[in-house]
């Protein structure tokens, strides 16, 4: 008898780690939270992971409070950057299979055409994507069997997101002003978990960087007007620039990531559709 593959999925806790744990119950996953285990204490780390043995391991603990890494930033180095070097080694010593989300914002945006896997100049403009793009750098460093699967403007269920916030300010307000000058890639979570599954029981590609984002791409603006066509809200949505809605940590203007690698997943507008249509 064949032994089963054995799943230990990190950040259970959050909205990305709910749907994997979903989208892999089938597999009978190990879930843990970060209150079950700190990938930034590499002793506790060890003796948890060689206590599981797992096979695969996905990496879906990170610190993601954007505007918060800018004045926490040891803390955003330590979950988003030395915590996956840890996880890394400790994968290397069990021979297993490390997947584990990145972010558009470990560019600087300056690329309208957008950035392709093998793009090799990470440049963030904020804590948060400096602390992402050292993840890379550390788990390229201490692995070989890796998959880093870089991710845009992430929401779902079980977590603070830019859809449900929209949402409920077209509740509150008549109009609002919503930026127009930052491009990406809507992603549904649920998608992306998917497509971590793919990734490893279909398409079972050369270990690597890929980009895993819904298909097309669109401003926030664009984004807040298709929610609400979709809500039937009638909020009145205006654009602005970036300097008129100033954020402690800044966002790239281009942030769209080319998958050039493996079948797209479906458009951002689709799953948006369905988000929200399962939303009581």
């Amino acid at each position: 008898m064949v032994e089963k593959t054995k799943i230990l999925i990190l950040g259970a806790g959050g909205m990305l780690g709910h749907e994997l744990m979903a989208v892999f119950s089938h597999d009978n996953p190990i879930g843990l939270t970060s209150a079950d285990l700190d990938i930034t204490d590499l002793k506790q780390a060890q003796k948890k992971l060689q206590e599981l043995k797992p096979d695969i391991v996905v990496n879906a603990a990170a610190y993601t409070a954007v505007d918060d890494c800018e004045q926490n930033r040891d803390l955003a180095m330590k979950v988003n950057g030395e915590g996956p070097g840890n996880v890394a080694k400790i994968c290397t010593s069990l021979d297993a299979i490390l997947v584990h989300f990145s972010t558009d914002y470990v560019f600087n945006g300056q690329k309208a055409d957008g950035y392709a896997e093998d793009y090799d100049k990470m440049d963030p403009l904020s804590v948060y994507g400096e602390s992402k793009a050292l993840g890379e750098k550390l788990i390229q460093k201490n692995c070989q069997k890796y998959y880093i699967l870089r991710t845009a403007w992430l929401y779902g269920k079980n977590g603070i997101n830019f859809v449900d916030t929209m949402i409920k300010l077209g509740q509150e307000k008549k109009e609002l002003k919503v930026v127009n000058d930052q491009h990406g890639s809507p992603t549904y979570a649920k998608d992306l978990a998917i497509r971590t599954k793919e990734i490893l029981f279909n398409f079972k590609p050369t270990f690597g960087i890929y980009h895993t984002t819904n298909a097309g791409d669109c401003t926030w603006y664009e984004f807040a007007n298709e929610i609400f066509k979709i809500k039937n809200i009638q909020t009145k949505v205006m654009p602005c620039t970036s300097d008129e809605f100033p954020r402690p940590a800044r966002r790239p203007d281009y942030s769209i990531l080319l998958n050039t690698k493996l079948p797209a997943m479906r458009p951002w507008q689709d799953a948006v559709r369905e988000y929200l249509i399962q939303q009581v």
